[in-house]
């Protein structure tokens, strides 16, 4: 994009398998001829991952199968943005500026204060930020005023690409305390997911993060993202992604037969078993997008939702999470540092100390 001037203008987020799934299922098992037998049939693991990824086989569990268990009944789920790193505070601002000079609006330039009175007026919504601004400044003379809404989706595409490589440098930070977090639940026998599917940024941005948390660390960690999302049970039931080759066919005729004849009807028993929200059509996609990563990361973690605490930095992946009765602990950031989370189990500042650290968890000490 050509040099551009700005003229002042008027502004006008091994062990069993959850139970609810398979209970999910069985009313539509036993609505066939053959129900007996398909009720019968054991549910098989996900599909058997690519190289180098784990999926854990999916059993139904039973009140005796922990017998003999010394590991903790808990596991935890972490978000990226916002809980692994402070994206917000040393990542977006700057990815920003290196859009402005690579689209050559010289006089567009965040600094801090800038940025951060932008974020508080938009509620951090990016799109808005940028009109906020350049309404503030004024916009590319050479701009039609009808080409503003491309303009800024262009903006926002660069600043991504600058953000993709921001996070993969030295100058994006961890979180103070998240390593030896980290390494204290794997200590102590906690499984850990990390959730990269539906962070504002992207799955890239997310697993550059991660990254440098180190492949000794990272290898006994369970990465979620979209590939193994699809790739889980409850992703397959819900997204219908290659459910014919991962599923039982006999399982999945009785589904399928049972879902077009009263698809509403068996979606709503559906979701109530889940405790899910029975109103499909108003349920947003982001929230149901998030909702299926948590579920499928308590797959993979081996925990019920309920024993999956996820620690949180975004406002959507709470409410996600309160939606399923998933535990929430949200860790601020500069984001979030003044935003309420009531359904929020605790909200800290960080990790270790007085904030939020394994033993609390194991103790159940969210304040």
């Amino acid at each position: 994009m050509a040099a551009a001037r700005c003229l002042l203008l008027r502004a006008s987020p091994p062990a069993p398998n959850p139970p609810e799934i398979a209970k999910a299922f069985s009313p539509i098992i036993a609505s066939s001829s053959s129900s007996s037998a398909a009720a019968s049939l054991p549910l098989p693991a996900a599909v058997p991952p690519s190289s180098g990824r784990r999926i854990p086989p999916l059993r139904c569990s039973s009140s005796s199968s922990s017998q003999g268990s010394a590991s903790p009944d808990i596991a935890v789920l972490l978000e990226v943005e916002g809980v692994l790193a402070d994206v917000y505070r040393f990542g977006n601002r700057q990815a920003f500026n290196v859009a402005f000079q690579n689209l050559g609006l010289d006089c567009a330039n965040w600094t801090e204060p800038i940025y951060a009175d932008l974020v508080r007026k938009a509620s951090g919504d990016e799109e808005r930020m940028l009109l906020l601004f350049f309404n503030r400044i004024g916009w590319p003379t050479s701009l039609p005023t009808n080409e503003k809404e491309s303009f800024i989706k262009g903006v926002l595409r660069e600043k991504l690409k600058a953000l993709e490589v921001f996070s993969a440098s030295d100058s994006l930070p961890l979180r103070p305390g998240v390593e030896k977090f980290i390494d204290d639940a794997l200590n102590e026998g906690v499984p850990v997911a990390i959730l990269t599917t539906y962070g504002r940024n992207g799955e890239k941005t997310s697993r550059s993060i991660i990254e440098k948390l180190g492949q000794e660390r990272t290898a006994k960690i369970h990465i979620i993202g979209k590939e193994e999302v699809e790739k889980s049970l409850y992703g397959q039931l819900v997204l219908g992604e290659g459910v014919a080759s991962s599923l039982d066919e006999q399982l999945v005729r009785e589904a399928q037969k049972a879902a077009s004849a009263e698809k509403q009807r068996i979606a709503e028993e559906v979701a109530s078993i889940l405790k899910l929200s029975v109103d499909i059509n108003a349920a947003s996609e982001s929230s149901e997008k998030i909702i299926v990563t948590l579920r499928a990361g308590s797959e993979y973690v081996g925990r019920d939702v309920q024993n999956c605490i996820l620690v949180a930095g975004s406002q959507s992946g709470v409410l996600a999470a309160e939606r399923i009765g998933m535990p929430c602990i949200v860790v601020r950031s500069s984001l979030t540092a003044r935003a309420e989370f009531h359904s929020a189990k605790a909200v800290m500042d960080g990790f270790g100390g007085t904030d939020l650290t394994i033993s609390k968890l194991l103790g159940k000490k969210w304040s």
